[in-house]
């Protein structure tokens, strides 16, 4: 996926709430929207003027539920394969995980086993995305505050298979790889030896603060030095066609903001020095 990316450089998550800020922000090359979140025939004027300017927009879904065992809704991918072609999108991604069970809706991502049966259920179901979509596709690690017992595959491992079957890339989220190794003992570094480095789509970065002894990746908090930590280390490995920022509430001042964007470019740099 990386070979096949034209380079996007730093970006932000592009939310309605900070739309402004963001149109006036030095040094953003690039946004990802929630897909979920747009009307194909309604697309913020914000939104379209970055896109005219010459930014990449990258759909990012959360509602597929790829993982899910029943049937993947194909109405979720039209839609983001409507959104996609409505913003000349060069890839579409969402995550690893499910959000629907037995008719109902967690409103979160939750975490697969990781068994060969899990593993074909998500292979089937990126593959029919794939199949709908007309452009490359990938698909994110999320943040977990419990593993599933009898796993048969690491993190890692689960990932690498699933780009083998597939073909499709990866968004490697540093961020919640900080927040698996706070809250069920993963090892960040283990997974950056195991996963196709040449399968990373993009990275995201992210803040979440300690509440109760559990991490909570809020994307409400400042970026915390360990995950831009993370960063250099996987730019140390390799180089990503793309880094973001992801703030979902509490959003800060334009200077705040600017200053985890410098912070992220800061962490690149060391890590292609190392």
């Amino acid at each position: 996926m990386a070979d096949s990316l034209a380079p996007l450089g730093v970006g932000i998550g592009w939310r309605p709430e900070i739309d402004l800020s963001i149109a006036r922000l030095p040094g953003v090359d690039w946004v990802e929207v929630v897909a979920e979140n747009l009307h194909v025939e309604h697309l913020p004027a914000s939104l379209l003027s970055l896109k005219q300017r010459g930014l990449p927009v990258l759909p990012h879904a959360v509602s597929l539920s790829l993982g899910g065992a029943e049937d993947l809704d194909t109405a979720r991918v039209e839609h983001l394969a409507a959104v996609t072609d409505a913003l000349d999108a060069p890839m579409a991604s969402d995550h690893v995980c499910f959000v629907r069970a037995g008719g109902l809706d967690a409103g979160h991502l939750i975490p697969l086993p990781r068994t060969r049966a899990a593993l074909d259920v998500l292979v089937d179901n990126v593959k029919l995305t794939q199949s709908i979509l007309g452009v490359p596709f990938a698909v994110e690690n999320i943040a977990a505050v419990l593993e599933w017992p009898d796993a048969e595959l690491s993190e890692a491992r689960f990932l690498a298979e699933l780009t083998e079957r597939t073909g499709c890339g990866l968004i490697i989220d540093v961020a919640n790889l900080y927040a698996n190794a706070r809250n069920i003992g993963t090892d960040p570094e283990v997974f950056l030896d195991e996963i196709p480095l040449e399968k990373i789509a993009y990275v995201h970065v992210a803040g979440g603060v300690d509440r109760d002894g559990v991490y909570h990746d809020t994307h409400a908090h400042p970026v915390r030095p360990e995950v831009l930590e993370l960063l250099t280390e996987l730019r140390s490995r390799t180089e990503p066609p793309g880094v973001l920022l992801e703030r979902d509430d509490d959003y800060p001042s334009d200077t705040e903001l600017a200053g985890e964007l410098a912070a992220i470019r800061a962490a690149l740099d060391a890590g292609a020095r190392a």
